[in-house]
């Protein structure tokens, strides 16, 4: 699993943009959400890495 949080807006950005945003189920700033660590996941999210981050779990 891994963790990914938007931390900046998807306002002005290209639609296709925002509906990875969308898919991922991101809805606004500092929101965090944990998806299934697939290659469809990561290329989702290198897609928009300009606006999202990985979070690393520390336990």
């Amino acid at each position: 699993m891994i963790r990914v949080r938007q931390v900046r807006s998807g306002v002005g950005r290209p639609r296709r943009q925002r509906e990875v945003l969308r898919s991922l189920g991101l809805r606004r700033i500092r929101h965090e959400v944990e998806r299934e660590d697939t290659p469809a996941v990561r290329g989702m999210v290198a897609k928009i890495s300009h606006l999202v981050e990985i979070v690393e779990e520390t336990s």
